[in-house]
């Protein structure tokens, strides 16, 4: 499992499918995620968190740093709920070989 690598320090480079995070990410589109700091997130942010039971990689449309938690969307309007930091397992880093911005800083070291 994906989250479970990179929870354990683990950079991992994967193809996710769906359409949620089109234009962001198409399906099956290779993405890197990376560990990250869930402190450091900030909303427009893509991260691997589970919400809801689920794991997935979705947008991050806002935060509650007092009650360290992050509201998770997809791309298309549709909030999927709050989710705590202990469930935000990782940074998506690079879309098709192509950097993220803003994600410098946010992820924490391997191991």
């Amino acid at each position: 499992m994906v989250a479970e690598r990179v929870a354990g320090g683990a950079t991992v480079t994967f193809r996710p499918s769906g359409s949620s995070m089109v234009p962001l990410i198409r399906s099956r589109q290779p993405v890197t995620v990376a560990p990250v700091d869930p402190a450091k997130v900030e909303a427009g942010d893509i991260v691997l968190a589970r919400v809801a039971g689920t794991v997935c990689l979705h947008l991050v449309s806002s935060v509650d740093h007092a009650r360290k938690r992050v509201q998770i969307s997809n791309n298309r309007g549709h909030v999927n709920g709050w989710t705590g930091h202990g469930r935000v397992f990782g940074i998506c880093v690079t879309v098709d070989g192509a950097a993220r911005p803003g994600t410098t800083g946010k992820t924490r070291p391997s191991g």
